[in-house]
């Protein structure tokens, strides 16, 4: 081979090879640095599942949301699947500060975006309103026994619902004061929780005294309670033994086919209804009223044997009830004044003046006194005992009698056993029950319900009269109902209030057993305006000291070193 072809061969080859060199060495290169590159990310991604559980506990919010925190005074319930807000309300009700189930199932709506739903979805959290850090408690607001009340009455059932919060809201805004409320009515159901070897399990309507007696204190009102004491038909029928016994069969005695009375005498009955009134001074209430504070007075009389008899012969036991017993004469009774004639000779009664009366000797019965303690004296024997008891709680101690009971005829007094003179040693007020429809039958008056000015004046004129000296304030009982009246109205809401006043009575209680106040709803206003005009002329318009009451409701300080 010629050299010059030689020479064009080896440079041919040599081009070849040298870019057969570039070729692999550019492509090498470029491995490696995209080896280099991706090395890191690889090393990042080793380190990122190394230290996982650390970057989870930074999430992003916007992929995992915070558990809700809840306000100062609220709670976060997570519901479960098909819960209802108003079974939750009924739940969470006692450890707050609403008084009925209703008006915190309305407060969790309202603080959950107002929202209307009652059913939750499962998980859902919703904000529980009003959470107390400790329960309400109650503080008695002392007030003189003068003190003017001017009340209406609420049966348990309607003290804890939302209807009866609307009517006591209602008689604040017209002039009223106070409430009397049921703690045990005469059926014998108490409305309250109380523990007690003679009550057992029972209904429970009033679930929380303290907070419901903080909520009359914060309306600035006086609260009464009212607990009747021996018509009691859940004792006698749980505890036969405790009642009235029947002489002919050795049962419960029956009043006219009922089975409502326990015996007066048994010192078990009489403790178990101490034990109430000091249970509910100890929760805060102002007042403790007994009612139904008597024997029976009607059925078989005769037939009716009680534990105080038991030393007694039997047949004077029954002599001793079957008939009015005499009374000697130094016991005292309201009787009529002698007539003092005017110039024309017309005596007071004619010229429509109210008849006067007196303290003088009882009538005495042709029969002999009786023998034996009589049930006059175990009231007041019992009254005795229930005042030391409560009087040193602060509370006021008031009693409910029969308006009748003013006549003190000697029929009623050996039946009912209610004494007024007695037992207006041991108590603080006395509240007759002088509805002018019950007195059928008194001073021939055919439609005693149409006249109230007489039987309102009547009455109270001779319970001043026969309480006189004792320092017991009269505080009666109007009828705020329609009952053998053609003439209820809120002017005879007024006739009553203006009498009572008038003949010496302070203040006064309205009584409708279904509550329906809507009479004295009328009159409370105009009778407020009628004061201001010609002063005081229904009542003196006494309110509870706001000093008082201010202090009553300021939350109580926890001792230093507590937990």
């Amino acid at each position: 081979m010629r050299l010059s072809s030689v020479r064009i061969i080896t440079g041919i080859s040599c081009l070849f090879f040298a870019a057969a060199a570039w070729h692999v060495g550019s492509h090498s290169a470029s491995d490696f640095t995209a080896e280099a590159q991706t090395a890191k990310p690889a090393s990042a991604g080793a380190t990122a599942a190394q230290l996982h559980p650390i970057s989870a506990s930074i999430p992003s919010t916007a992929k995992l949301a915070l558990p809700p925190v809840a306000a100062p005074g609220t709670e976060i319930y997570t519901a479960k699947r098909g819960e209802a807000i108003p079974t939750i309300a009924r739940r969470y009700l006692g450890r707050t500060s609403y008084l009925t189930s209703s008006e915190l199932a309305d407060a969790i709506r309202h603080a959950n975006g107002d929202r209307t739903a009652n059913i939750l979805k499962a998980n859902e959290n919703i904000v529980i309103p009003g959470i107390l850090a400790a329960p309400v408690t109650a503080k008695t607001i002392p007030v003189p026994k003068d003190f003017e009340v001017r009340a209406i009455y609420l049966t348990g059932i309607m003290a804890g619902s939302d209807h009866g919060l609307r009517i006591i809201r209602h008689w604040r805004e017209v002039g009223g004061n106070a409430v009397v409320f049921d703690i045990k009515d005469s059926d014998g159901s108490v409305t309250i929780p109380f523990e007690h070897p003679l009550l057992g399990q029972h209904q429970v309507y009033l679930h929380d005294v303290p907070k419901f007696v903080r909520f009359l204190h914060q309306q600035n009102m006086h609260a009464i309670a009212r607990i009747a004491i021996f018509r009691d038909e859940r004792l006698v029928k749980e505890h036969p033994e405790l009642a009235v016994q029947s002489r002919k069969n050795k049962q419960a005695w029956r009043e006219s086919g009922k089975l409502v009375w326990t015996d007066p005498s048994q010192p078990k009955v009489q403790d178990y209804n101490i034990a109430l009134a000091k249970h509910v001074a100890q929760l805060g209430a102002d007042e403790i009223q007994f009612d139904y504070v008597r024997f029976p007075a009607e059925g078989d009389q005769k037939d009716a044997a009680f534990v105080y008899q038991s030393g007694q012969p039997e047949a004077t036991q029954a002599d001793n009830q079957a008939s009015p017993a005499a009374v000697s004469n130094d016991s005292t009774c309201a009787i009529p004044a002698p007539k003092h004639h005017n110039k024309k000779g017309a005596t007071g009664t004619e010229t429509g003046q109210a008849p006067q009366f007196q303290k003088g000797p009882c009538p005495v019965a042709a029969k002999p006194a009786p023998r034996g303690p009589q049930r006059s004296d175990v009231i007041t024997a019992f009254l005795k005992k229930a005042y030391a008891e409560l009087h040193p709680t602060g509370v006021l101690f008031s009693l409910d009698v029969f308006g009748v009971m003013a006549w003190q005829r000697q029929v009623d007094l050996s039946h009912t056993g209610q004494d007024i003179v007695g037992m207006a040693h041991y108590c603080d007020v006395i509240s007759p029950m002088i509805y002018p429809s019950h007195f059928f039958g008194m001073d021939n008056i055919a439609h005693p319900g149409d006249e109230p000015a007489h039987f309102i004046g009547e009455s109270m004129d001779r319970f001043e009269l026969i309480t006189k000296g004792s320092g017991v304030v009269i505080r009666p009982w109007l009828q705020a109902f329609h009952w053998r009246t053609k003439t209820y109205s809120p002017e005879y809401i007024k006739v009553q209030v203006e009498t009572a006043r008038n003949k010496g009575g302070i203040g006064f209680l309205f009584w409708n057993a279904a509550n329906d106040y809507s009479k004295p709803y009328t009159a409370m206003p105009e009778m407020k305006s009628a004061n201001a005009k010609d002063k005081d002329k229904f009542f003196r318009g006494d309110e509870l000291p706001v000093a008082t009451t201010q202090a009553a409701l300021a939350p109580a300080t926890a001792p230093s070193g507590t937990h």
